[in-house]
């Protein structure tokens, strides 16, 4: 499993499972939003954002399944197509998980993590920024998988987001993740890659493929980062369904 490119995005294949990782690319959205803003919480023209999504449901060919994230460890389980349906108030969880195929498990990212994971023929999308790392968003993650698919091997992917080599915190946060060992860290900066990657294996996932690529240093027309944009930016997403 190797990733790839996909129009202007990242894919890659997992277990029963797809993955895609979008950029900000080929889209509808102008200014500091530009272009393929799917974030409705930002102050983008929400004529716009629409646009985005629906072009992007329409290229991947699935029903979108949309949460509000809250930076929290809570996994939203879809157990039928109706489930999926988006109602007047979105479910409040950082995470999904289906056996359903066909379904788009949507995470919104702009410097926190985009993890999908999937095998025994169930599939997680997660949003894990240090708060869902340090509250066990990951084991949440591969529990909901695990419950809904039973056993098989698991494997995971991370997409973009902030990289051990910018992403500067506080003491706080880096007490947060002192049992990780020196590894989360460099200096005053952490690796949530590399504690993301940890926590996976350690809850069964046996294959962990990372995309590489940081938000806040990447070219600043293919990511969207709230640290290098100042916090006036556009959300990216990591979308995985079960093919």
């Amino acid at each position: 499993m190797t990733f790839e490119t996909w129009d202007e995005h990242f894919a890659i294949g997992l277990p029963e499972a797809r993955a895609v990782f979008t950029t900000r690319r080929g889209g509808f959205s102008s200014g500091a939003y530009a272009t393929l803003n799917l974030g409705k919480l930002t102050d983008d023209l929400p004529d716009a954002v629409q646009r985005n999504r629906e072009l992007m449901a329409g290229r991947l060919g699935i029903r979108l399944a949309w949460i509000r994230q809250v930076h929290g460890a809570d996994v939203r389980r879809i157990r039928s197509a109706s489930d999926a349906a988006a109602g007047a108030e979105l479910p409040l969880a950082d995470g999904q998980a289906t056996a359903v195929p066909g379904i788009g498990l949507v995470v919104l990212v702009a410097d926190c993590l985009p993890i999908a994971i999937a095998g025994g023929g169930a599939v997680a999308m997660l949003h894990a920024g240090w708060r869902g790392l340090a509250a066990g968003i990951i084991e949440e993650g591969v529990r909901a998988v695990r419950e809904l698919g039973g056993a098989g091997p698991l494997a995971a992917a991370i997409g973009p987001g902030a990289g051990r080599c910018c992403y500067e915190v506080g003491s706080e946060v880096h007490e947060a993740f002192a049992a990780h060992g020196d590894y989360a860290g460099n200096g005053h900066n952490l690796d949530l890659k590399a504690i993301a990657a940890a926590q996976l294996r350690r809850a069964g996932v046996q294959d962990v493929h990372d995309l590489g690529l940081c938000t806040i240093c990447a070219d600043r027309s293919l990511l969207f980062s709230h640290r290098a944009d100042g916090g006036v930016t556009g959300r990216q997403a990591g979308i995985a369904w079960l093919i």
